[in-house]
């Protein structure tokens, strides 16, 4: 055997001094492993030559550029010199083959470095196959962290259509390891094609070796970025942003490159430009603009945001958001917006929904736990008030419920696409399914049996847990409340309340205490006999008197500083947050930061009465026993 295969090595080499100049040919490994027949070609031209390992082993391709493929002599069923195909069926539903080669042979450990490596992929006659140098490196935040299977950043040396996708060098492979469908993220992207969102990335499923290691199916598609084949805006003038805690000034406070957004104080980063290209935008020349739509959304001030904001495609992104429920809305995580020169901020693309499904977040790290309820939702019932399961959404999303005309809109589009969006995009996915089926999934729970989940079972659970969710949102979206929409003139500053709460120093974010208020009182001073309470609106107060961020988790609320001054967690004192009770508020303070023994802050019911927005303050004066401490 051992001494066939040296034989043979002399012959393929002979071969290739023998192969006429005309056309490319490919080199084609054909492999038995795992129950399947892997295909992996290598371009001829690249080919230095080749060798087999001492101990008769392993056949060794070496290639220009000093790397160094192996292949398993065992496991070879043949190997073939052909020309490159140039038939394509263009099926991109297959699950195709991947063989990534490291040139030194170590394994891919790091998100911060690339390695070099080379790069085979079969496309099975639905595309070109490609073979050339690379360099890989993981991604990923928890996905890379928690989980053995990695997700990786692949970047070519040269643009290069992958599978038919657009020519570009960065590629991303996702392992999806905790979604056991392999769908989470496919759906989303059906969906928001259909819906057409743009720039809304493709699925190709390959499986994966990593030199010689069998990896798994894994998801390639698109790297979220700025060029003429991602997010096409202008070179010049374009601007590509993330909403993400992950990048955002609080975990990468050093990077240069984010910042907290003027009026919502959301974690920014500016992903193009970038500091590879100097352009008319920079981090503040960004922030400024993002803040004028800020502003306009704040002010609810309907014509504004029109003028600012592709509005259709805002209430796409949230209705899809919302359906598959990813609760990276409300950190935010993977929130990306983009804008071209003078034109309009517009949403997407669409990012990582192996969070949403009703994750089971309690057991995040082993679990691979979904579909367990259809009816919770992330911004609510009634998204202005933030009434959900995460009230601490962000309320740049969730404002503009307070403009009947959003609210109409919002209704409409949903009227227009409930009736298909999950039929017509399970079925595109059902495309891939029939390819995944036909062994790629049995390996891939071979190679990672601690998924511990069956991948027929857990489909089913997702098909159900969509046409359940569906229903459930066609009953919960034509039911959001319409905001009174007459015209508001100014507003009065009714009065103002005062009252003292005693807080224990050493209970922290545990208090007894609440902050009462009188809602009689209230109502007296604006002169009103009765109130819509969904229509009131409580924020809190700078002491200059202007209108702070909400900081908590709270429906309404603010974390203040040793000012008084209503900003940050991170600078916080004392906090208020204020949940379905509109008279009657939790309270805290920040252990480790507050020593004070007094704290004096101020919060502001608001609300619309024919044309005027009556305003009342609450002084709150808080007294901070230590006990001793």
């Amino acid at each position: 055997m051992r001494l066939f295969y040296r034989q043979f090595n002399l012959l393929l080499i002979a071969v290739f001094v023998m192969l006429p100049c005309f056309g490319q040919q490919q080199v084609h490994v054909h492999m038995a492993d795992r129950s399947a027949l892997w295909d992996f070609p290598l371009i001829i031209d690249s080919i230095d030559h080749m060798t087999v390992t001492d101990d008769e082993e392993e056949l060794l391709f070496h290639l220009r550029g000093d790397v160094t493929v192996p292949f398993t002599i065992d496991a070879i069923d043949r190997v073939t010199v052909e020309p490159v195909g140039t038939d394509e069926s263009k099926d991109p539903y297959q699950v195709f083959q991947l063989y990534i080669t490291t040139n030194d042979g170590s394994d891919i450990t790091s998100r911060d470095y690339y390695t070099d490596c080379h790069v085979s992929l079969n496309a099975k006659g639905s595309f070109s196959n490609y073979s050339a140098l690379a360099q890989i490196r993981g991604r990923g935040n928890s996905s890379f962290l928690w989980y053995d299977k990695k997700p990786f950043r692949l970047k070519l040396n040269d643009k290069h259509k992958l599978l038919g996708l657009d020519k570009a060098k960065s590629w991303v492979l996702l392992a999806n390891y905790r979604d056991v469908t392999d769908l989470m993220n496919t759906f989303v992207f059906e969906a928001g094609r259909w819906l057409g969102l743009p720039y809304t990335n493709h699925t190709r499923y390959v499986e994966l070796y990593v030199n010689g290691d069998y990896r798994g199916v894994y998801q390639l598609t698109e790297q979220v970025q700025q060029g003429k084949n991602r997010v096409a805006v202008s070179d010049d003038r374009g601007i590509l942003i993330s909403l993400d805690v992950d990048d955002g000034p609080g975990e990468a406070p050093d990077a240069g490159d984010n910042f907290w957004s003027t009026v919502y104080r959301m974690p920014v980063c500016v992903k193009y430009p970038d500091d590879e290209r100097f352009t008319a935008n920079t981090v503040d020349s960004v922030k400024a603009v993002f803040a004028e739509l800020e502003q306009a959304i704040k002010a609810k001030d309907y014509e504004a945001v029109e003028q600012l904001l592709d509005i259709p495609s805002f209430i796409k992104y949230l209705q899809l958001q919302e359906f598959v429920y990813n609760v990276e809305l409300s950190a935010p995580r993977s929130i990306y917006m983009h804008k071209d020169g003078d034109g309009k901020w517009v949403m997407g693309p669409l990012w990582d929904f192996d969070g949403g499904y009703d994750f089971d977040w309690s057991n995040m790290y082993a679990g691979h736990t979904f579909f367990a309820n259809v009816t919770e939702t992330v911004m609510g019932t009634n998204p202005l008030k933030r009434n959900g399961n995460y009230n601490y959404v962000p309320q740049f999303f969730t404002d503009l419920f307070g403009c009947k005309q959003f609210v109409q809109q919002y209704k409409a589009q949903w009227a227009a696409v409930k009736d298909s969006l999950v039929s017509r995009n399970w079925n595109e996915c059902m495309k891939y399914v029939e390819h995944l089926r036909e062994g790629a999934m049995d390996r891939e729970a071979e190679r990672w049996p601690l998924r511990g989940k069956d991948f027929e079972t857990e489909l089913e659970k997702m098909h159900s847990w969509l046409k359940n969710r569906l229903i459930h949102m066609s009953y919960l979206i034509p039911a959001i409340p319409e905001p009174d929409d007459t015209p508001i003139a100014g507003d009065k500053l009714c009065g103002t309340i005062k009252t003292n709460v005693t807080m224990q120093w050493d209970r922290g974010y545990d208090q007894s205490s609440k902050v009462k208020v009188s809602k009689n009182r209230v109502l007296s001073l604006m002169g009103l006999s009765e109130i819509v309470e969904a229509n009131v609106t409580i924020v809190p107060l700078f002491t200059d008197g202007s209108e702070g961020p909400n900081g908590t988790n709270g429906v309404f609320g603010g974390w203040f500083d040793g000012d008084g001054n209503p900003g940050a967690y991170a600078n916080g004192h004392v906090y208020i947050e204020v949940f379905d009770d509109l008279w009657n508020w939790n309270c805290g303070l920040y252990q480790w930061q507050c020593w004070d023994s007094e704290h004096t802050v101020t919060m502001q019911y608001q609300y619309p009465s024919n044309g005027t927005v009556l305003k009342v303050n609450v002084e709150v004066t808080f007294k901070i026993e230590n006990n001793g401490w």
